[in-house]
This record gives C-alpha cells, structure tokens and sequence, in this order.
C-alpha cells in the first residue's frame, strides 16, 4: 500500500518580514571613543538583531503572527539568533543557514541614548533568491522588507503587488535593493537621512515629496521629532511620544513591525501610525533592540495616556 502524500506545509501569518538578521553586541560608554582612544564599557548585552528580524520579533510581541525570511550562519551567534526568534514565536521555517558567518553588529550607546553602529559581513553571503521562497504555500496579510536580499525581495514584492497583498519598505539607508522597491511597495516608510540620500532632496519634507510620486504612502520618522507623512496629496505630521530616552537602537525596527502588524490588521491610517509610533517610542526606553521592544499591553497603555 502506497503512502498518502502528506499536505503541504503553508504560511498563513499576519507577517511575513523578508532581509537582514545579525546578532548585536551592545556596549554602554560614557562617550564614543576618539581616535587611538581606549574605552570601559559599563554594561555589556549580546542579543539577536537586524532589521528585519528585530520587526518580525516586533510584531510578534505585538500580538501578530510572523515569520522570517533571511540567513544567518551556522555559528554560536546564528543558533543563538536562531533560539530567540524561537523563544518569540517567530517562524523561522524558511531562515536559510549556512557556512558564512553571521551578521555582526558592534554598538556603542552614550548616556544619552545616541549610539554608533559598526556591522561586519563577509564578503560573500548567502544570497537569497526566489528559489528560497516556497510561494504557493505563502498566505501573509502583509510583508515587511528592508531593502537587504535584493534578489528575493524584488521577486516577493511583484508576487504580493499581483495579489494585492500590502507591503512596507523599512527604508533606513540606501542599498541595492531600494531602486525597485520603492515603487513596489504599498507604504514606504523612510528615515530622514534615507529621504534625503535617496532623493538628493535638501530637507525631509522636499525628499518626502519626491518619494510620494514613486510609492502610494510615505511616511520619514524624524526620531524625538516625529514623523511626516504623504498619501496621494494628502499630507500630515505627528508629534513622538514623549519617553525617558535610554537607547535609541531598535526603534525604527520597533516602528517597522508595529507598522506592519498594524497593517495586517486593517487598522485606519492615523490609528496606525500612533501605534507604529507608540512602539518605536517605548523600544527606547530600554537598553537593547531586541529586549526594548514592547508588548501590546505597554503599547496601548502608551496611546492611552496619550
């Protein structure tokens, strides 16, 4: 007697997050150091990072259902990486693993909250493509990409378009895959340094404006000052909430996958940008990206004494 064919395995989640895993090592310092200059750390934290698997672990804590699609390699910082997106309730069926090293990221925090940021890749990383994606099984009410595995990205963010599945582009810093997807994807959701790189526009609102005739919805988070939004000529600011600012490492990717769990939801346009707001405010009150991102419960409690 033959065996029955086992049923497919499908992808049915709120959120999909498609780019960058790495794993950060978080020093607090009194200062940058300067040039030749030796520096104490007073505290030290090792966690999971990158853009889009701080936003799918974001979404996770957030109450939506995620999944990840990166690489991270077969060393102590990948299974570690790989553990903790476990721990979460992300699935990571389909994280690629293989020889070269996972993503480093050195991050220094002042006082202050202001940090530097200094990642290590090898020279030739895995390189995702669609053959990565199992696409007739995938189902996700949104997809969060961050410009990293270009290949993959491009690929995914036509599939979604053909299928009216909405998407968000964490435009943080320019990269190679930023020229298509920015006229991909349903919302746009840009740094000001990105704004401005990206567009050669002299302030955040003119490269804003220029970004608005490329994709439906711009939104560029200013940091402590906010946001400032377009939809087709509709245009709009709001205010951040105001935090007790510890560190400011992982709040774009706290913003992020609020803004895609949010999305998921159906939630309305203002509605969904105070949440995504709440979240990357809250992410700064802690140390760490990973361990400062916060719970539905905080994030309501936040918009509630708004």
């Amino acid at each position: 007697m033959s065996k029955a064919t086992p049923p497919p395995t499908h992808y049915d989640v709120d959120v999909l997050c498609v780019g960058l895993a790495c794993y950060d090592l978080i020093f607090t310092v009194d200062h940058h150091p300067g040039p030749n200059e030796k520096a104490r750390a007073s505290a030290f934290m090792g966690c999971g990072g990158g853009t889009a698997a701080n936003a799918a672990v974001a979404a996770a804590q957030l109450g939506a259902s995620t999944a990840f699609i990166g690489y991270l390699g077969t060393d102590i910082y990948g299974d570690q990486h790989l553990a903790e997106l476990n721990d979460a309730g992300v699935d990571t069926r389909l994280v690629v693993r293989g020889e070269e090293a996972t993503s480093l990221s050195a991050i220094f925090v002042k006082p202050d909250g202001a940090r530097s940021i200094v990642n290590y890749r090898e020279a030739i990383v895995t390189r995702l493509t669609p053959a990565h994606a199992p696409f007739a099984q995938m189902r996700p009410k949104a997809i969060l990409f961050d410009g990293h595995q270009p290949a993959l990205a491009v690929a995914m963010a036509k599939w979604a378009r053909d299928r009216n599945i909405p998407t968000v582009l964490d435009a943080d810093t320019v990269n190679e895959g930023h020229d298509e997807l920015v006229r991909l994807c349903t919302i746009l959701a840009a740094s000001e340094r990105f704004s401005q790189e990206f567009t050669g526009a002299d302030s955040p609102q003119a490269g804003m404006a220029m970004l608005a005739r490329l994709a439906p919805a711009v939104v560029v988070t200013l940091g402590e000052r906010g946001l400032i939004w377009q939809r087709g000529a509709q245009t709009g600011a709001l205010p951040a909430f105001p935090v007790k600012v510890v560190d400011t490492t992982g709040a774009g990717d706290a913003f992020h996958g609020a803004l895609a769990a949010g999305v998921a939801q159906g939630m309305e346009w203002e509605e969904l940008l105070r949440f995504a707001s709440a979240a990357g405010a809250l992410c700064c009150t802690r140390r760490g990206a990973r361990p400062g991102l916060p719970s539905l419960e905080e994030v309501r409690a936040l918009l509630q004494r708004a």
